[in-house]
């Protein structure tokens, strides 16, 4: 399809931190974005939470002020167009897995519980005990854990009857905002195989896992195709963003997985890293891996499956830091300190001068609950640099350590493709180069925000095809390739990180 001038793709992120919309042209340059963020309660240890009321609200709001932007930019005879935007379609992706109860008006019945909440542990070890770890991976995927929605929902039966007395149907952020802009409840299999209840050949929710938890199918939304054109924007949306006609919304898939699509990883080799709060790793197979550690969804295009392993704590780590340590009078750091904090560690030499930072600043990690974060090797003639360094090359070693369980398992690992917005940070750009051994391939933008446009491009008919979205969307960087001389020293500077990462589960354990 040749695009007119002003023709848009736009794009609904209900994210870690906060809900944007993201407008792209047909080739996918992205044009703008809008933001509204919110944030993250954690009333106990191992908790997490948000206001789930807040993802809608986020979400509708962000979107509106992009048809705003964009029209202000149509107006002004901009690149953009010599007159009205016309935005052919809407696509959505949002963290996963996280979910909330809602009534049967959509109305949140509580807390959402986010994918890092590990209140749900004795559940997910139920699940293990229950059905034996092999076969529950080959239904679905998945190993039982805290992080997944099934042990969730199970612990909200034990522990807030009152909601299941409602009739609760559990959605997750990206299906909150489909029903808020559509009025239509709906999944794909990307969000539904993060419940652990999904039947991942069949590519429907598994009558075997709901009968034997005695889960009622009305409590699991309709499992749709990501690309499908879940319904059109809402009247109600449609005036009160002053639009000139309806829009079709395309439901779209989980975040990662839409990333993965943005950086053109579509058959086996390369490796999709979506570098934002945490870090979500994924590769395509042919068929799924028989690594019990390793998780599996299916792709957002048809066929193929996706490897999906993650850290829940790399971006959020550096985060913290730099808010800690860059940010000015006690505000956030900003993304002049996030780049600051990357040059001086640029300045530091590979090892950190023996500092180890294990980064796990979300009370434990998604296959490891009782992992906690530390620093080790501090001497007083470390500054803040030293500490940069560490936790940027700390978060490398835990990748490595996935992406060599991912080669293990037999799948392929040829190069990584870094998106996200730390994307923007050389010098971590260039230790994941040096730790992992790979070709690190930055992509320009935002990975999982330019998949969700090509998802809506293809629902909507843009785009005839995969190949042709692929190729009109996603642009990577050069390659960095990985420095020799670095080698030896991370090599040795791995093997201390997973020694720490072991004292530190057995230190948390026994006390």
């Amino acid at each position: 399809m040749t695009s007119a001038p002003g023709e848009v793709l736009l794009a609904i992120d209900v994210g870690t931190s906060s809900a944007r919309a993201v407008a792209f042209d047909l080739d996918g340059h992205r044009l703008l974005e809008a933001r509204r963020r919110y944030s993250i309660s954690t009333p106990q240890p191992g908790w997490a939470e948000q206001d789930a009321r807040l993802w809608r609200s986020a979400a509708l709001a962000a979107l509106g002020e992009a048809i705003r932007r964009l029209n202000g930019m149509a107006g002004r005879g901009t690149t953009v167009a010599e007159g009205a935007v016309r935005i052919l379609a809407i696509g959505l992706t949002g963290q996963c897995p996280t979910v909330v109860p809602v009534d049967r008006r959509g109305e949140p019945l509580g807390p959402g519980l986010m994918y890092r909440d590990n209140r749900a542990r004795a559940e997910a070890a139920e699940l293990r005990d229950r059905f034996g770890d092999e076969r529950i991976h080959a239904l679905t995927g998945h190993l039982p854990a805290a992080f997944h929605i099934g042990p969730k929902m199970m612990w909200l039966r034990r522990h807030c009857p009152e909601i299941w007395a409602s009739d609760p149907l559990f959605l997750q952020p990206r299906d909150l905002a489909a029903l808020a802009l559509t009025g239509e409840a709906a999944t794909d299999g990307t969000h539904a195989a993060a419940t652990l209840l999904y039947d991942l050949r069949a590519g429907a929710w598994s009558d075997a896992m709901l009968g034997a938890l005695d889960i009622d199918p009305r409590a699991l939304p309709p499992i749709r195709a990501p690309g499908q054109v879940l319904g059109d924007l809402r009247p109600a949306l449609v005036r009160r963003f002053g639009l000139p006609g309806t829009i079709p919304v395309i439901l779209g898939g989980a975040d990662s997985q839409a990333c993965a699509l943005g950086a053109g990883v579509v058959s086996p080799g390369p490796v999709s890293e979506m570098a934002g709060s945490s870090t979500c790793l994924n590769s395509v197979v042919r068929e799924p891996l028989t690594e019990l550690l390793i998780t599996h969804y299916p792709h957002v295009i048809p066929g193929p499956y996706t490897t999906e392993t993650g850290i829940n704590t790399t971006g959020a780590a550096v985060g913290w830091l730099a808010d800690l340590l860059y940010g000015r009078h006690g505000a956030h750091a900003s993304g002049a300190d996030y780049l600051a904090l990357d040059a001086e560690a640029a300045a530091v030499p590979p090892g950190a001068d023996g500092v180890l930072a294990l980064p796990v600043l979300g009370d434990g990690e998604r296959t490891n609950a009782d992992l906690r974060a530390a620093f080790t090797g501090l001497s007083g003639r470390h500054g803040r640099a030293i500490l940069a360094r560490a936790i940027l090359e700390g978060a490398a070693f835990a990748i490595r350590g996935q992406l060599e369980l991912l080669r293990n398992a037999g799948a392929p690992v040829t190069e990584l493709r870094v998106s996200g917005g730390d994307t923007r940070l050389a010098t971590w750009n260039r230790i994941k180069a040096d730790v992992t051994g790979l070709p690190v391939r930055p992509i320009p933008g935002d990975a999982a925000a330019t998949g969700v446009a090509m998802l809506a491009g293809l629902g909507a008919g843009v785009y005839r095809d995969v190949d042709e979205a692929i190729a009109r969307c996603v642009r990577p960087d050069l390659a960095i390739e990985p420095s020799e001389s670095a080698r030896d020293i991370y090599d040795r500077a791995y093997q201390a990180y997973a020694e720490l990462a072991g004292s530190a589960v057995v230190t948390r354990t026994q006390g």
